[in-house]
């Protein structure tokens, strides 16, 4: 998202109209959820994809449509089986769809994503809303400045998942929440950079300066060189947060659990084997007196059961299982 709204502020000012194309509800097998985006520009698709198929392919055509006519409008899709067989797809179901008409130079467009970009930057949690309505304007909303840029009704109640609530639809387009690496070892190395490709935000945190140079971490929010018994000096953990404990040995991952857990952080994933696991909490539970609820929050062996054992391929599997995690979390 953050990538998108670049793109719609450098086209705008470049003097281009735009189409931003958004799935609001669907239900049935079509290929994408509510919340799914792509922009549109005379020359086509600029950025992100509604799925592809049956959906997309017609969107594609009525985008072009709503920048001759240079009017927003919303349409409903339903894939019969005779629909898909004669468009090749295999994708069915129904979706509402609605195109976004964004004139050239449009002021408050350009604001709103410099805005959304200096939240972007502080880390916020931020909501894009579209009033798909009469209003057809985008606004902001974000915890410590309230709604910018766009009237909402009375009670609005702002959830993780893509939802409309009467004319506003809602998505959170970042959140606070980050992911804390514990040990910049290989596998660390391959994860960071996975991780931030599908759009977490991590910090890295070793006791070793060879471990956190930055040509290790490229794409990390941030590097810290610390003392794993003192976690709190250096980084505040939260309920939005993720934490992946992987340092070099066994009394390491111990220490930072003991800490980490009792923040009570949204997932913890540990480097480990069952057996191992069970000395461990073991430990946690007797002489660090943490609780059966704190201790269940831990997930080891990290990752999902791929059979992988390269660190490329283990960090696939815990990439793959907090995607899940944060799908299953907001509600998907």
């Amino acid at each position: 998202m953050r990538k998108m709204l670049k793109t719609i502020k450098a086209r705008l000012f470049t003097g281009e109209d735009l189409v931003l194309v958004t799935v609001i509800a669907s239900s049935g097998a079509t290929p994408r959820g509510a919340g799914a985006r792509m922009l549109i520009a005379k020359e086509g698709r600029l950025w992100g994809t509604i799925g592809g198929g049956a959906v997309e392919y017609r969107s594609e055509q009525i985008a072009a449509k709503v920048l001759e006519e240079k009017s927003s409008l919303g349409h409903d899709f339903t894939l019969t089986k005779d629909d898909v067989q004669n468009l090749g797809m295999i994708c069915g179901g129904a979706c509402n769809v609605f195109f976004h008409y964004i004139p050239a130079g449009d002021k408050h467009t350009i604001t709103l994503c410099e805005k959304a970009e200096t939240e972007f930057r502080k880390g916020s949690d931020l909501w894009l809303l579209t009033d798909v309505g009469q209003q057809d304007v985008m606004g902001l909303y974000t915890s410590d400045s309230g709604y910018w840029g766009i009237e909402v009704p009375q009670g609005l109640v702002l959830s993780r998942h893509p939802e409309r609530t009467g004319d506003i639809f809602a998505e959170q387009i970042n959140t606070s929440g980050r992911v804390y690496v514990f040990g910049g070892g290989h596998v660390a190395q391959e994860l960071v950079p996975v991780l931030t490709h599908v759009g977490f935000r991590c910090v890295v945190m070793d006791d070793r300066e060879e471990f956190t140079k930055k040509e290790l971490f490229p794409t990390a929010e941030e590097i810290i060189l610390g003392d794993f018994r003192k976690i709190s000096d250096y980084c505040t953990i939260g309920a939005e947060d993720y934490v992946c404990v992987m340092t070099r040995g066994h009394a390491f991952d111990t220490v930072v659990q003991a800490q980490v857990l009792k923040c009570h952080p949204t997932y913890c994933g540990v480097i480990g084997s069952k057996f191992k696991a069970a000395g461990v909490r073991k430990t946690l539970k007797e002489e660090y007196g943490l609780t059966v609820e704190e201790l269940d929050l831990v997930t080891t062996p990290i990752g999902l059961p791929i059979k992988g054992e390269t660190p490329a391929e283990i960090a696939i599997s815990i990439a793959a299982q907090m995607i899940l995690h944060r799908a299953e979390r907001n509600g998907l």
